[in-house]
């Protein structure tokens, strides 16, 4: 079932994403060569409690953790860990998703650790420009086939990368995974249509090769993703909702960036 929020649960979701973001701004001067996973995920747990807020991951389907951390050809899903020390060179993307006072919000960010390649600068340009693409199909009228169009017509057709299939957004709130679906691939004008009250996230996952990935399993035998080539992998995500002036980001980390967006 597919719920429209109001504009008081909008408004209780867009303080749940500011916290988020800040979460997020402060990792930006966290990540550094030498930084392990742990450390991560140690200053995001400490950051979104000692907020009022509570890290939604923690205790779903039995994962242990606030964040996800995944490196370099690492796609989802990945657990921080200590012995994964970060190095010159590498990119980083974190996921959380957190409840603050019964609202939800989730966001992911890739980081660049040190100096990167320009290869796997342009990676990471190409899919946060695909996270705007689909952001902007995001209108009342529209359907889900647009904003995955948009996305997979500009990563694939135009930049030659690899869209990731297997992994797509969703809806989100009064819990973390809600109705509907939200491919990053699809066909303009196909699939549902989009109304007034939706909150969905968009958290394209684009590659330098391969769109396929596949499973890999931590020590503690929990499943994570990884590219099926080895090629690396980059990952935008905000928490949209869906209004009458357009699709209004929830998770901004950058009021003048997304200034037609909020």
């Amino acid at each position: 079932m597919i719920t429209l929020k109001s504009a008081r649960e909008i408004e209780g979701m867009r303080k749940s994403g500011a916290l988020l973001a800040q979460t997020h701004l402060g990792l930006s001067k966290l990540i550094k060569p030498g930084v392990s996973g742990m450390e991560i995920e140690n200053f995001a747990d400490h950051f979104i409690t000692s907020h009022g807020g509570r890290p939604s991951e923690k205790g779903f389907e039995g994962y242990q953790f606030a964040t996800c951390v995944c490196v370099n050809d690492e796609v989802a899903h990945a657990e921080p860990r200590k012995d994964i020390i970060l190095k010159n060179g590498d990119i980083v993307s974190v996921d959380m998703t957190i409840e603050l006072d019964g609202y939800q919000s989730d966001s992911c960010w890739t980081y660049a650790v040190g100096e990167i390649t320009p290869e796997k600068q342009h990676l990471m340009a190409v899919t946060k420009k695909a996270l705007y693409l689909g952001i902007d199909q995001a209108r009342v009228g529209n359907r889900l086939g647009d904003i995955g169009y948009a996305i997979q017509h500009y990563t694939e057709d135009i930049e030659g990368m690899g869209d990731v299939r297997d992994l797509i957004g969703h809806g989100i709130q009064p819990s973390m995974h809600e109705a509907p679906n939200v491919p990053h691939y699809g066909e303009p004008g196909k699939g549902l249509r989009l109304k007034e009250g939706m909150t969905i996230t968009i958290e394209p996952m684009i590659t330098l090769g391969t769109w396929e990935i596949k499973s890999k399993f931590a020590p503690d035998d929990w499943e994570y993703f990884v590219t099926a080539d080895g090629s690396n992998c980059a990952q935008y995500e905000h928490t949209i909702a869906i209004t009458a002036d357009g699709p209004k980001i929830l998770t901004s980390q950058d009021a003048e960036f997304d200034k037609n967006y909020l």
